[in-house]
């Protein structure tokens, strides 16, 4: 019953942290005076309900009680502002009642009387200093101040009209027991405030870290594209000279004539000119592959085939690997689904590849393999090249080591693909003997396919 209750007051749309936090406290605070304070003075009218039909009932308690009814329809009211958001007005307005049926109460019934409750003026300090703030706490405390004053008058007037001293014997007291509470709320919430300024600082100068860490992570992947991408020139001007090759050779048949009639020379110009254009889309297709691997785009993480992605994959690995290097791919027969940014996925093998081609030197074999796990798609990556010793192989993967020289690699790549695999929840492992080659195994996530 009480869940639903708070679930309703958490509800009020109040702005701000701290005052979010506070909401749903002033808000019982508030039904509890709008509930209890009326029924109160109802009680008390029934209870002197003889006296107030013979006129007896003096007016100064009259007065009293119709302003103790205001705090109750004061805090009702304030309910209703807190529903429309209007947070701090409401407490301002408790505030500024009490303080007012306080001043009233002094001036009528004088400072004697109203020793013995002390509670509505520290309610009122507190609101004050806990929701409002310093100087709304330090401009009570003077109105209370004030207040007091004005009912030690009143009873040298009328209470100890003989000996006006008397009056203000228990000022002081009174004073400085107000002095106190206002301190320890002024530094309590003070100090409160300052660890929130602080963690608000951390916060940001965390979120600022976050950002600039996705920024170097952003143009780090773009760096290894570039280099990946320069590594691949070389097969990449190799397959662009055999396309502009056979290009030429099916343009330069146009200056042959075989004596044949129009029509077959028409065909064979209209077949050169098919083969023309079939190379031309190949080239075309080679460069927009590049282009869209190189591009610098924000992170997309989406589903898609694992095992289709590499098939696509292959013609850039075979240019990226020398021509003695035998290229086999072998996968499941059914879908492997994951969730990974294409690009990256695309970038991870890129850099395995290149890896093994350097590790390689020569003649060898490069082996991808792409199989259904348990909940995972396994991507197995071997070559036969030099290998690693165990303690190589332990440190694989740290940014920046290489045991390349200085001017073949940034010592990069590796660490890449293990912030890609971890980042994407997977798990990336190497198993390396010297002069038998390398082989990573890389498991990642098996994805519901779109």
């Amino acid at each position: 019953m009480y869940r639903p209750f708070l679930r309703w007051l958490d509800r009020a749309p109040v702005s701000g942290p701290v005052d979010q936090r506070n909401a749903r406290v002033i808000q019982i605070l508030l039904l509890f005076l709008g509930i209890t304070v009326p029924a109160t003075v109802g009680f008390a009218i029934v209870s002197s309900w003889p006296m107030l039909r013979s006129g007896g009932l003096p007016w100064q308690i009259m007065v009293s009680l119709a302003m103790s009814l205001s705090i109750g329809l004061i805090a009702l009211g304030g309910v209703a502002l807190i529903r429309r958001g209007h947070f701090r007005l409401s407490v301002k307005l408790l505030i500024g009642v009490l303080l007012a049926v306080f001043a009233v109460n002094m001036a009528l019934n004088g400072l004697q009387r109203q020793i013995p409750d002390q509670l509505a003026q520290l309610l009122i300090m507190l609101l004050s200093g806990l929701v409002l703030g310093r100087r709304a706490l330090w401009t009570s405390f003077a109105l209370l101040t004030a207040s007091v004053l004005i009912g030690a008058v009143q009873d040298a007037q009328v209470l100890f009209a003989d000996t006006p001293s008397r009056a203000f014997y228990n000022v002081p007291s009174v004073l400085f027991t107000y002095l106190i509470v206002a301190v320890l709320i002024d530094r309590t919430t003070e100090a409160l405030r300052e660890s929130l300024r602080e963690s608000n600082a951390r916060g940001t100068a965390l979120e600022q870290e976050i950002r600039e860490r996705e920024r170097t992570h952003a143009q780090l992947i773009h760096a290894q594209k570039k280099e990946i991408t320069e590594r691949m020139a070389s097969g990449m001007a190799h397959d662009f000279n055999n396309i502009f090759s056979v290009i030429a050779g099916f343009s330069a048949e146009r200056h042959e004539d075989d004596g044949g009639s129009d029509a077959q020379r028409a065909a064979q110009l209209e077949s050169s000119l098919e083969s023309v254009e079939a190379s031309a889309r190949r080239g075309m297709a080679i460069s927009r592959r590049l282009l869209r691997f190189s591009r610098r785009d924000d992170t997309q993480a989406e589903v898609f085939d694992a095992g289709e992605a590499i098939d696509a994959l292959q013609p850039m690995l075979r240019q990226l690997l020398d021509a003695q290097i035998v290229l086999r791919f072998e996968r499941d027969a059914g879908p492997l689904p994951i969730l990974f940014d294409r690009s990256q996925f695309e970038l991870m093998l890129l850099n395995l590849a290149s890896n093994a081609r350097d590790a390689i030197g020569g003649t060898g074999l490069f082996e991808i393999e792409a199989r259904r796990g348990a909940g995972a798609v396994v991507i197995r990556v071997r070559d036969d090249g030099a290998g690693m010793s165990p303690a190589v192989a332990a440190r694989v993967f740290e940014p920046f080591f290489s045991t390349k020289p200085a001017d073949s690699g940034t010592g990069l790549g590796l660490a890449v693909v293990h912030e890609l695999v971890t980042k994407a929840g997977g798990t990336i492992t190497v198993t390396s003997t010297p002069g038998t080659g390398t082989d990573f195994r890389i498991a990642l996530p098996l994805s519901r396919p779109d």
